[in-house]
């Protein structure tokens, strides 16, 4: 996430205030970072007519373009919303791929490494979904950590800069973030008790 110091920020109130050109000078300097992180993200992925890294890029473009009101704080606000884009995109994309297929044998792949319970394209995701959903019931902050990490790609490291915590803190917190999805999506968990 190399950018100039606040660059991204900068550009970001200037397109609250409707500067004109603002997204502009944006999206070169964000476009290309979340187009690998998009390509190393979907890499494993084998399985034909899934979605492509420039498609999932693009389609988060567009919806960052439809936006009627661009009210991001700061770098941190703009990826969190990037993050959650991104796993609306990628769960719209897993229910299109069960409807058309309902498991015709389908290979699937890991969603992460740290995640490897969770397919691309498979229910999983859909689970996965609901599960993000109730956990952001009780702690919108852990599903947020998830969300720059394993939808947007982003590194530990990158992920304790955008939130402002520490790595240490970044890796408590997801470690925790796991085993309670995992538990929830196991049938253990319930969406009161974390």
């Amino acid at each position: 996430m190399a950018d100039g110091p606040g660059e991204i920020t900068v550009l970001l109130n200037q397109w609250k205030a409707g500067t004109a050109g603002a997204f502009d000078q944006l999206i070169p300097l964000v476009y290309p970072h979340l187009r690998e992180l998009a390509a190393a993200y979907l890499r494993r992925e084998r399985s034909p007519g899934l979605m492509q890294p420039t498609s999932l890029v693009n389609d988060l473009y567009l919806r960052l373009i439809s936006q009627k009101k661009a009210d991001w704080a700061d770098r941190q606000h703009f990826f969190t919303f990037a993050a959650k884009v991104m796993r609306m995109i990628l769960i719209d994309n897993a229910r299109n791929n069960l409807a058309q297929r309902r498991g015709g044998g389908a290979e699937h792949v890991p969603l992460d490494e740290d995640i490897a319970w969770i397919d691309i394209g498979s229910a999983d995701m859909l689970g996965l979904d609901q599960g993000l959903e109730a956990l952001a019931r009780i702690d919108a902050t852990k599903v947020q950590l998830i969300e720059l990490r394993y939808f947007l790609g982003c590194t530990a490291e990158e992920v304790a800069d955008i939130a402002k915590i520490s790595k240490a803190t970044v890796d408590r917190e997801l470690k925790f973030a796991r085993g309670w999805l995992f538990r929830y999506m196991d049938g253990a968990a319930t969406p009161s008790t974390p």
